[in-house]
Parts: structure tokens; C-alpha cells; sequence
């Protein structure tokens, strides 16, 4: 296989960004979009000239000369568009969440191992120099066993999305699939070591009167059996500041991004790890952000196709980013710790 030639479904804001990314990777090519939008065709035409334009993705799927299939459709849409594309035969870089419910998780999954196909999900952050940089050094021992995590964000609220879908909870699903998923996955990465997340307690709130499931502040406590996470966002703020702490038996790790959006090119960041006095600072060898990392991604998944390894997150991970949101919406709903076997068993 030369280059790996990609469909892409959904030209919104995002979508857009992955066309970008899939065009200037050095093995790959942009063969396809699919987009409803008129307007949105006319863009995607008038930017990716060699690429085919389609109204329904299912032209797209038709195809035979496409080996991947990136999907940034509304979440709505996630569970069937995610499975007409492996039913396809084509490989599946799907944007997160993976679905709204566990239940077509799983039938992704299924579908994914039955086809012998790589499902791929989009939490890019694990490709961040800086990120993933910490997932390095506590892999390394820097700061020894790791027991503690504390992923917080501050920044300004949700842009509406194509027909204002991300402020419609039933095509959304819920904010908490939208924005802390991607650090219930951070969590869950920075303690892998620790086994698998065993319960969630969360709070949240809303400045929306006339929605108050869009919540604007969410924290969350996610416990590890002896080790355990705080995840907290609030969107009622300005910019977009990032930052993790994660506490190990030998000290901590202290990471910050921050920057007037998330695909700001000029950014501010640092990792610093130490313990007392004894701190070192990290330094990076390439930049950080969002657009960056979408770029890895794509660049990893065309290096999982073509050699047939497993993409850095997997279905399995995007299942479980999932499922914690889940159980966290449930638990804000209930004020009360939700069991994850119990949780999974009643699903």
C-alpha cells in the first residue's frame, strides 16, 4: 500500500480541520467527502479540488478504492454511520464520543473484530507531545506509582455546531460526552498501571434556565481501587486553559496548556516534574495543540492500517471514555456513586 486513501464524512468546523490534516499528511490522500450541506459541499470543493464531493455518505461507502473512513458527523450519528462504514469493509477513524450508548460500543467493537478492521477513536490528546509526554515519564517512574490525577479546564463556552446541534441534547447526547470525555480518557491512560476505574461520583450544574442538561460545570471523582482521578471543566469562562496533576510515591508531574482557543497555533505550555526542591522541567522537542495532535492521529492511523497494529486509542479505550461519561451523567442525576460493574450489568 503507497498512500492510504481516506473518505471523510461530516464538513462542519472540525470536519474541515480533518480534511486539512488527511491533505497534508505525507501518506495519505483525501479522496472523498460527504457532507448534506450545500454550502458546506461548495467549501469542501473549493478547498480539496481533487478530492470527490457527495451528499449522502452512502456514495461514499460505495466505493472500493477508499481504505479509511474518518467520521465527524454530529454524536447522533456516530453509532450508524461508524457501522455502515466497517460493513463496508473500510477502516474507521470515528471522532468522539464513539456512541451515545455502551450498547453500540459494543456493536462497533463486534463489528470491527469481525471484519478484521482497525476502529479507531478520536481522543488525539494521547498523540500531544505534552500529554503524552507525561504518560512517558510516568510510564518511565519518574514519580513512581502514580495515586493521584487532577485534570481541570476553564474555557469559554461551546460554539453552536452545524443547525446549532451541540446545543440540541438529543443529537449531542450530553456536554459531558462533548468535552470531559477526552479527560476521563486522560485519566484512565495515566493510570493504566492501576487496573480499571471501579466507580464515579460527579456534580454539575447549568447557567441554561430553559436547558439545564447543558451543563456548563462538571466535576467528577473516578476511583482506581487505591488510586483515583478528579476531572473538572467549566465553559462559562474564557480562553482555554488546560492542566494535570498526577501524584505518584516519588512526586508529581504538573502539565498546562493555555491559549485563547483549543486550535490556537501560539500557545503557552510547560511540564514540570519533581518532588520538594528537586524539580526539573521538560523540554519538547515539537509543539503542542489541538490541530497538531489531529494530524498525528491521522498520521498513526494510516501507519495502523498499512502495518496492522493497534491505533493509540483503540475501540476498547473509546468504549471506556464512553462508559465513564455515562456513568458519570448518571451520577449527577442520582447524587450518589455509581458502581462501573453494576452500571455495565444494568446497560
Amino acid at each position: 500500500m503507497d498512500r492510504v486513501r481516506f473518505g471523510l464524512i461530516g464538513y462542519g468546523l472540525f470536519g474541515a480541520h480533518h480534511a486539512n490534516a488527511i491533505a497534508s499528511c505525507d501518506d495519505t490522500e483525501l479522496a472523498a467527502v460527504a457532507v448534506r450541506s450545500e454550502a458546506s459541499q461548495s467549501a469542501a470543493r473549493g478547498t480539496h479540488g481533487t478530492a470527490d464531493v457527495y451528499g449522502d455518505y452512502r456514495e461514499l461507502l460505495a466505493r472500493d478504492d477508499i481504505d479509511v473512513v474518518s467520521v465527524v458527523a454530529p454524536n447522533k450519528m456516530h453509532h450508524e454511520v461508524g457501522t455502515a462504514v466497517l460493513e463496508s469493509g473500510k477502516h474507521l477513524l470515528l471522532e468522539k464520543p464513539m456512541a451515545l450508548q455502551l450498547s453500540h460500543c459494543d456493536e462497533l467493537i463486534a463489528s470491527a473484530e469481525a471484519k478484521n478492521l482497525v476502529l479507531a477513536v478520536g481522543h488525539e490528546l494521547r498523540l500531544s507531545s505534552l500529554w503524552g509526554g507525561a504518560k512517558q515519564l510516568i510510564d518511565e517512574g519518574a514519580i513512581g506509582d502514580p495515586l493521584h490525577v487532577l485534570i481541570e479546564l476553564s474555557r469559554f463556552p461551546y460554539r453552536q455546531g452545524s443547525q446549532g446541534w451541540r446545543y440540541d441534547i438529543d443529537r449531542v447526547g450530553s456536554w459531558i460526552l462533548e468535552e470531559p470525555i477526552h479527560f476521563f480518557d486522560l485519566a484512565r491512560w495515566y493510570l493504566s498501571g492501576r487496573g480499571e476505574p471501579v466507580s464515579v461520583y460527579a456534580r454539575a450544574n447549568s447557567r441554561h434556565p430553559d436547558n439545564p442538561q447543558l451543563l456548563d460545570n462538571f466535576s467528577a471523582i473516578v476511583n482506581f481501587g487505591g488510586a483515583y482521578a478528579v476531572v473538572s471543566q467549566t465553559l462559562a469562562a474564557f480562553g482555554h486553559h488546560q492542566t494535570a496533576k498526577i501524584t505518584g510515591t516519588k512526586g508529581t508531574i504538573w502539565a498546562w496548556w493555555s491559549a485563547a482557543d483549543a486550535r490556537s497555533d501560539k500557545p503557552t505550555f510547560g511540564l514540570r516534574y519533581g518532588l520538594g526542591d528537586e524539580v526539573t522541567e521538560m523540554a519538547f522537542d515539537k509543539p503542542t495543540g489541538e490541530l497538531l495532535e489531529l494530524a498525528d492521529e491521522v498520521a498513526a492511523m494510516a501507519k495502523s492500517v498499512r502495518e496492522g497494529t493497534a491505533p493509540p486509542c483503540t475501540g476498547a479505550d473509546g468504549r471506556w471514555s464512553t462508559l465513564l461519561c455515562l456513568a458519570a451523567e448518571r451520577a449527577v442525576d442520582s447524587d450518589s456513586p455509581i458502581s462501573i460493574d453494576e452500571f455495565v450489568s444494568e446497560s
